[in-house]
């Protein structure tokens, strides 16, 4: 199995470094494939390529739109993403590899659990109501719609036309299961972040409720708002 690992990053110099090697430790047995769409301003790509990432250049214009640009780059059997900033466990790798390896094509790493001792309580709030909109609107079993951590089939990138920005897990998990691709969460740990927030949430949340309804309800609200 081809294995590539997808990052979208803003100036994460100080993490990137750990991160990458994270990945390469717990991805041994695999051909391995670290792609990096970088828009920072800072030492991340520098740091990044160093280690064998392979980095495309791209101006700021949100997360969710870099890390499209990521899956589409890739040319692994197996793509997964995860954030930059180290709250993610790379030691999780091969328990998503399991589970894709047992016919699952996408996997979805699930921080509202124990584990979690880092997020926010306004974020778990927000991320319970969010997947609770999920479960009522689609029926979907899931409790982490915003999770940066996923492992999915080739196939299903190439499969489903994303158009989303900010609220793009959420719709990886919506539209795949739209699509008849079978889904499965695992728990996983969440861990400090390395450096400062450049999320907007209120922009983020906002994206996210209308994301929900537009596939539930075929609204064709404009992508540049999702």
């Amino acid at each position: 199995m081809k294995l590539s690992v997808v990052m979208a990053t803003l100036n994460e110099e100080g993490a990137i470094g750990k991160v990458i090697d994270d990945i390469k430790k717990n991805s041994q047995g695999h051909e391995l494939e670290i792609v990096v769409v970088d828009s920072s301003t800072d030492r991340t790509a520098e740091i990044a390529q160093s280690k064998g990432a392979v980095i495309i250049k791209q101006p700021k214009s949100g997360h969710g739109k870099a890390l499209r640009a990521a899956l589409l780059a890739a040319s692994g059997d197996v793509i997964m993403t995860t954030d930059c900033d180290d709250t993610y466990p790379m030691d999780h790798i091969p328990k998503f590899l399991d589970l894709i390896g047992r016919g699952y094509d996408v996997v979805a790493g699930n921080r509202m659990n124990k584990m979690n001792k880092a997020m926010p309580l306004s974020n778990r709030i927000a991320n319970a109501a969010f997947a609770l909109i999920v479960r009522v609107l689609y029926g979907i079993r899931t409790n982490d719609v915003s999770t940066g951590m996923f492992a999915i089939k080739r196939e299903v990138v190439h499969g489903v036309p994303w158009e989303t920005n900010y609220s793009f897990p959420a719709e990886i998990i919506i539209r795949s299961n739209l699509a008849g691709y079978k889904f499965k969460q695992i728990d996983i740990p969440y861990r400090e972040r390395i450096g400062e927030v450049t999320l907007n949430k209120w922009k983020s949340g906002k994206a996210y409720l209308r994301c929900f309804i537009n596939y539930r309800f075929n609204l064709k609200i404009d992508p540049i708002k999702l």
